[in-house]
């Protein structure tokens, strides 16, 4: 039987005006490879290796374009467009590739790139799914400390962001490890805190403390000087407050502060920090 959503070796069984009719060997449906796809010189009987998905009238058709993905792999697509009821991806095909609202994860926009998976839905039509959590590897070549990158799939304000380590193992930062807003289809490099029995990584876009140091304390000085000198952020402020300000924690403020406050750069009082000049 044909499979939609897959790539083939059909046998050629006789053309038409719309092109040429393909068939399995032990089969005798035909399924039409478009006139203008047929190499030129080809005749019945040779074998032309094609995808299978449908055409606007929901169709079986043949093509020899190459698509980004086939049935159960993953690709980053670009959305083309929008619409009420989901969004249309560039997959390298000329029907564009569908994504179902209730496939996505997080709201969407034009020109975005979004990592996705190929399915078969009830109508067995191909189309497009943003839930990849299944297809993710727990075999990562990473341990403790290591660096990845990754993008990010999905996020859940409860749990943290889920992350595509190189776009094929499963990783999560969790909310307690984001102090900065990041959206699907951010690319992130971060540190792995932990590799769970299971495989999966636990990540976290900061490096160890001590070598943030640098980092948060050039943070703290840039906030310094675009707020004139004075930043309402000190020794006592809230940890929620710190982190709207400085997208940091407050151990890691209170560190990053402490090393400015010994290199004679800050002050440091309760409710606020002053630059010294």
């Amino acid at each position: 039987m044909f499979l939609l959503g897959k790539t083939q070796t059909l046998i050629v069984d006789h053309f038409a005006d719309a092109g040429a009719y393909l068939k399995e060997s032990t089969g005798r449906d035909t399924v039409l490879l478009p006139a203008r796809q047929v190499p030129e010189g080809t005749q019945a009987g040779d074998l032309l290796t094609v995808f299978l998905y449908k055409d606007s009238e929901d169709r079986p058709i043949a093509t020899t374009a190459c698509p980004a993905l086939e049935l159960g792999q993953m690709a980053l697509l670009k959305v083309k467009a929008l619409s009420s009821i989901g969004a249309f991806l560039d997959w390298g095909l000329s029907k564009d590739l569908f994504l179902p609202f209730k496939e996505t994860a997080g709201e969407l926009k034009t020109g975005q790139e979004v990592l996705v998976t190929l399915y078969l839905d009830k109508s067995e039509r191909l189309a497009a799914s943003m839930r990849i959590d299944k297809l993710l590897q727990s075999d990562p070549p990473y341990e403790k400390d290591d660096k990845v990158s990754g993008r990010v799939y999905a996020v859940n304000p409860e749990i943290g962001a889920f992350v595509a380590v190189d776009d094929k193992y499963f990783g999560l930062i969790p909310k307690q490890e984001l102090y900065e807003t990041l959206k699907i289809g951010d690319t992130v490099e971060a540190r792995v805190i932990r590799k769970r029995p299971d495989g999966k990584l636990n990540l976290s876009p900061r490096r160890k403390a001590y070598a943030q140091l640098d980092p948060d304390g050039k943070t703290i000085l840039e906030h310094l000087e675009a707020a004139g000198g004075i930043l309402g952020v000190g020794d006592k402020s809230d940890a929620a407050l710190i982190k709207t300000e400085l997208s940091m924690s407050k151990n890691a403020f209170k560190r990053a502060a402490g090393h400015l406050l010994k290199a004679g750069k800050i002050r440091v009082f309760e409710d606020h920090i002053e630059e010294v000049k």
